[in-house]
């Protein structure tokens, strides 16, 4: 397994768990000021991916400071597309939501879950084209 890789199966599972943490903070406070809980998950993904990337680089160091081959460029390219296609849909999902309920921390949350989720739907394309070898 490549560097790259195993960086999109660590940083997809961060942004799993902590894109869960942050629904479970919203849903126990809908209507809460977005700020609260909005700047806890920032910072969990911050440090752990901090955290994550280095002990990665640390395990490989030749690995991490080498540029992405061909093939790693053309899958990492493909699967920014693709989740690109999602943020679109769920954005457009977020904002029809909106009109049926008219809650603009609602929509904000639902725009800020839509970027989790296209995050994390770009780890899963990125592991997908990695294995598939484009």
């Amino acid at each position: 397994m490549s560097f790259r890789e195993k960086s999109a199966w660590v940083m997809g599972a961060i942004m799993l768990a902590t894109g869960l943490w942050y629904a479970t903070l919203v849903a126990h406070a809908p209507h809460a000021p977005v700020i609260g809980p909005l700047i806890p998950y920032v910072l969990a993904v911050i440090v752990l991916s901090i955290v994550a990337q280095t002990v990665l680089a640390i395990a490989s160091p030749k690995e991490a400071n080498a540029p992405a081959d061909e093939r790693e460029r053309a899958a990492i390219a493909l699967a920014g597309k693709w989740s690109g296609i999602v943020l679109g849909v769920l954005a457009i999902s977020a904002c029809f939501t909106f009109v049926v309920l008219p809650s603009g921390t609602m929509l904000f949350h639902h725009v800020i879950g839509a970027l989790i989720v296209a995050q994390l739907a770009e780890y899963i394309f990125q592991i997908y084209f990695f294995r598939r070898a484009i």
